[in-house]
Order: C-alpha cells, then structure tokens, then sequence
C-alpha cells in the first residue's frame, strides 16, 4: 500500500539534507523540492549580498546556475565530512567570485600588520554586527514605536550598502562565516586559502564594518 503524498512529504522534512541529495542522484525529485525549499531563500540572499548592487542584474543568473550545477553534479556528489550546505553555498561563492572578478572589481590584498590580533574588537564587532542585523531587519516589530522601527530599518540598509563596500573577498568570508554558519576552515578550502588568510579577512571585514556602522553601533552599546 503506498503512502499518502502528505505522508512522503512529512518523511523528507525529517530527512538530513546529504540524504536527500542522495535520494535525488536515485531519482527522487520530492528529495530535490525538499532540498531547494529548505535553502532557496538564503542561497539567493547570499548571492545577492555577495555580488552587491554593483551586479544586482546578475543576481537571478547567478542564482539559477548555482542550482544547475547542483543539479548536474547529483550522482557525484559524496559528502566527505563536510555538509550538503557548505558544498552548495562553495558552488555558489565560486560562481559569484567569478562573476566579481571578471568585472575587475579591486582585488583583496591583505597586508600583514605586526601584533596584529583580532582579539575582543574582533569579538565585540562580530556581536555588534549580529544585533544590527537582527534589529536592522526584524520584521516583527510590533512592540517597537513608529520611530525606532524606522530607526533600525535604516540601519538595516546601512548594513547592506556597508556590507557591499567591503572588498569582494572579505565580504565573501564574512557572509559565509557570520550568517551562513561556516567555519573558517571551510571557508579556507571554499576560497582556496589558507586559514590565516581568512582569519585576516574576517578581521578586517569586521573592523570596516564597525567603522561604516560606527552611529547605531553605538547606540547598541549603549543599550547594553
């Protein structure tokens, strides 16, 4: 007797999504539809933060030919300890980079600095920046007065066009590691560099980042 379509469905939610892959390299496409809904919206905002309004009319190309190569690399894909969703986003980091670079965009050059630690401003930036963007881009703002729902909107679009002044590389790193949850390691083997060199990114990007966000910053350091 054949499950009811509710049923199957309920099935591939609870299923991992290097499993799903798997099920959709067998010929599963429920597998494919599980794994597109589950990632659809933060693959596409990934690129569209990654390419910056510089490339906005590239976003959608970008984007469907990220889920082109996944699709044509389903019965290659084995996972090798990392997640389906660091393998996806790789895919699609390197496309936008291409994309990036072929525009001749300024190229990240990070120069050593003796004594040079991210240390607690790293830290600091990093926890400011994550109360910006929750704040920035809630939706549900419904305790908020009219004033501060439109004061953090406006931070929210601050937060973007600093994000997009950043150099491609580190912004790159810095959207991978701080809203995609990725270690620096993967992000080393994504951007094919070192460790290092992303620890140098991500510093950086932070510290530019607080310099560009430097008036709500404080405000959320006084409200700490």
């Amino acid at each position: 007797m054949l499950e009811p379509a509710a049923a199957i469905a309920e099935l591939h939610e609870a299923v991992p999504d290097e499993d799903l892959m798997r099920a959709f390299s067998e010929g599963d496409s429920r597998a494919f539809d599980v794994l597109y809904g589950r990632h659809e919206g933060a693959l596409y905002r990934f690129v569209r933060r990654l390419l910056g309004p510089g490339l906005a009319a590239e976003v959608d190309e970008v984007f469907q030919e990220s889920w082109f190569r996944i699709i044509s690399a389903r019965e290659s894909f084995v996972p090798q300890g990392a997640r389906w969703r660091t393998w996806a986003f790789t895919i699609a980091h390197n496309l936008a980079m291409d994309r990036l670079r072929a525009r001749s965009r300024q190229a990240d050059v990070v120069t050593p600095h003796a004594n040079d630690d991210a240390g607690d401003e790293g830290d600091e930036a990093a926890r400011a920046y994550q109360r910006a963007r929750s704040a920035g881009m809630a939706e549900d703002a419904a305790h908020a007065s009219a004033e501060e729902t439109a004061y953090w909107r406006a931070a929210g679009r601050r937060l973007l066009h600093c994000l997009a002044e950043l150099p491609d590389d580190q912004r790159a790193a810095f959207l991978l590691h701080h809203d995609e949850g990725m270690t620096v390691d993967a992000i080393a083997q994504a951007q094919a560099v070192n460790f290092e060199t992303v620890r140098s990114r991500l510093r950086y990007g932070l510290r530019k980042l607080r310099a560009c966000m430097a008036r709500y910053l404080q405000v959320l350091e006084g409200q700490a």
